[in-house]
């Protein structure tokens, strides 16, 4: 047998150009649909998200509630009780944590709002001296500019005591109530079927490699997001604890309630202290003679937040769960726009949940996907880099 018969047996049987054609474009209009509707589902889902929010926002709430208390309910397992008495116990100590904490804020609140229209004129007593400086600024450029002079009218400002307060929490309270109690539900049913539905979810996988990875996922959210979640707990009440502390030295009105609103709003980043520093300063209007007084609420609670945030927080928290603060103002508008205060108190740890899923998982090559190692890369060029002998084939997709 002759060296040309070998190689008319060896040699591979050419693709017709008009199957390779056909296929190249096929792909290509896969992946044109696929994005397309990849586009379409991330522009609705925060409108969905936004309009159901009646169902997803106690929903999600308590899915992240539950992923935090799983280190809990795994150290009642380890000590031999049962998984839905565990689960039972991490419901309870949730409840009264949270019962203890709106009891702290609300309760007095109620009383603070109810003497709003008594405390107004010692605030605007203690106001006086910025009003006249800004009337005296007001009559100088007036002056210097020779405005058309108008005449002031007369206005009388009445403020209404809140009385419909009472019947505003009495109309509101069976819906909240209904929506605690079916995120109380989540929580128990997600910690309760937790080991079973973990176990579940990595024996399911089609290889060892794969059910590695899953298993190395869920472990990785559950400890990341409950160590963010319960560090920056212990932070942010330690820091509520020292300002009632404070405030209670200076003499100001309801400390614990005080300290409460800081531990709260120091969940948001960026912008719950400065609420904070803002609902101080008002809360020092209405109970101090002057404004130099009235500043010290804030001015203690900016320096004691400084400390906090930027000592202790790095410190504590560590370089694992470094966040980019650009990641953090985009989460935080984007959920503060979709659930607004309960979504802007969800977006860090929602952003957590995420950011390591992606960072286990593996993290979508978009920009690969579409101008290198996709389907959309242009035949023509293809063909042009091709070696006249060359075979052509499909292109996979990637």
């Amino acid at each position: 047998m002759d060296a040309r018969t070998t190689k008319q047996k060896t040699a591979q049987p050419e693709v017709p150009h008009a199957f390779v054609e056909s296929s190249a474009k096929r792909d290509r209009l896969l992946a044109s649909i696929a994005l397309i509707a990849g586009v379409g589902i991330i522009i609705a889902l925060p409108f969905a998200l936004r309009a159901g929010a009646e169902f997803f926002l106690p929903v999600t709430a308590a899915l992240v509630i539950a992923i935090t208390l799983v280190p809990l309910l795994e150290w009642l397992e380890r000590r031999g009780v049962p998984s839905r008495f565990a689960a039972a116990v991490c419901v309870i100590v949730f409840l009264f944590l949270a019962l203890f904490a709106v009891g702290s804020i609300v309760l007095p609140a109620i009383d603070w709002v109810a003497l709003i229209p008594e405390r107004i004129p010692k605030a605007r007593a203690a106001l006086e001296p910025v009003l006249d400086l800004y009337k005296s600024f007001d009559r100088f450029m007036e002056r210097i500019l020779s405005q058309v002079t108008t005449q002031e009218s007369g206005r009388t400002v009445r403020v209404e005591t809140p009385n419909s307060l009472s019947g505003l929490l009495a109309s509101s309270a069976p819906h909240l109530l209904i929506q605690l109690f079916f995120a109380l539900l989540v929580i128990y049913f997600f910690l309760a079927g937790w080991t079973a539905m973990r176990k579940k979810t990595i024996v399911s996988r089609g290889s060892f490699e794969g059910a590695l990875t899953t298993a190395r996922v869920i472990q990785q959210v559950v400890d990341a997001t409950s160590i963010y979640i319960g560090t920056i707990t212990l932070i942010n009440v330690t820091l509520g604890a020292l300002t009632a502390l404070i405030l209670w030295q200076l003499g100001m009105d309801s400390p614990i309630m005080w300290g409460g609103i800081v531990a709260v709003l120091n969940f948001i980043p960026y912008l719950g202290p400065i609420v904070s520093a803002l609902l101080l300063f008002l809360g020092g209007l209405m109970t101090f003679p002057d404004v130099w007084s009235a500043l010290l609420p804030p001015m203690i609670f900016t320096g004691l937040h400084m400390v906090e945030a930027n000592l202790i927080t790095p410190m504590v928290v560590g370089k694992r769960l470094t966040i980019s603060p650009l990641a953090i103002l985009v989460s935080l508008s984007f959920w503060a726009w979709v659930w607004g205060t309960t979504g802007a108190l969800l977006a860090v740890p929602l952003l957590i949940i995420m950011k390591t899923i992606f960072s286990a998982a593996g993290t979508p090559d978009i920009a690969g996907f579409l101008f290198e190692h996709g389907t959309l890369t242009h035949a023509g060029e293809e063909e042009a880099e091709k070696e006249p002998g060359d075979v052509d084939t499909p292109r996979a997709a990637t």
